[in-house]
């Protein structure tokens, strides 16, 4: 985390789980280094109970109440994010009646959403362009293999999907391997006429060219 924080520009949004230790801290200290930064919000898959999204997750089985309740919980953890990223939420995010109620509340509160896992099925985009609510969706994972060539080859892929869309939002975990090659990339951008945004500068603008 301090790599990512220390290492990668400013420009590169970061996003935090609710159950980390220390979160404030964490989140104070990515912002003091310049980037924006996004709370994690795990919500229910299609393969629970076998993969669990903890204690504070979001559920179809609960009342409006409660995940309104553990939806306050989470956000109320710390202070200086400009939006949510969810996590798994294969379930979740494709019933309409409970995802509606969480993005209303995200809109409440001014936040942005991201769209955390690559999943064609979402109601996400949809439900969030009808309430106003700025949104972008993860368009690919740059190290599910954690390896320098197949990070190098999401990164390839990137720029292939660009050919074609105005703005892509990728995601990548922690890892060293992934830091080093992301900022790699990076100082390579401006030959090819790519630009690196945050993510609230992409809200709402992941369309075809």
């Amino acid at each position: 985390t301090n790599a990512a924080i220390n290492l990668l520009p400013g420009s590169v949004t970061l996003a935090f789980d609710p159950y980390a230790p220390n979160l404030s801290d964490w989140m104070k200290k990515a912002r003091a280094a310049g980037h924006e930064v996004m709370l994690m919000v795990p919500l229910e898959p299609g393969t629970f109970p076998y993969d669990d999204p903890g204690p504070l997750s979001l559920m179809t089985a609960n009342a409006p109440e409660e995940n309104r309740n553990r939806l306050k919980s989470i956000l109320g953890l710390t202070t200086g994010y400009v939006g949510v990223m969810t996590i798994m939420g294969s379930k979740f995010n494709t019933s309409e009646k409970h995802l509606r109620l969480f993005l209303e509340a995200l809109k409440e509160r001014g936040l942005m959403l991201l769209e955390g896992v690559v999943n064609s099925e979402t109601l996400a985009p949809k439900i969030a362009t009808e309430i106003g609510l700025p949104w972008a969706v993860t368009d690919l994972v740059i190290d599910s293999i954690p390896t320098k060539t197949e990070v190098d080859n999401q990164l390839a892929e990137l720029e292939t999907i660009l050919v074609n869309k105005t703005a892509v939002v990728a995601i990548a975990e922690a890892y060293p391997t992934s830091i080093e090659r992301i900022g790699a990339w990076i100082a390579g951008l401006s030959e090819k006429k790519f630009v690196l945004a945050p993510l609230s500068a992409l809200a709402n603008k992941q369309v075809k060219k």
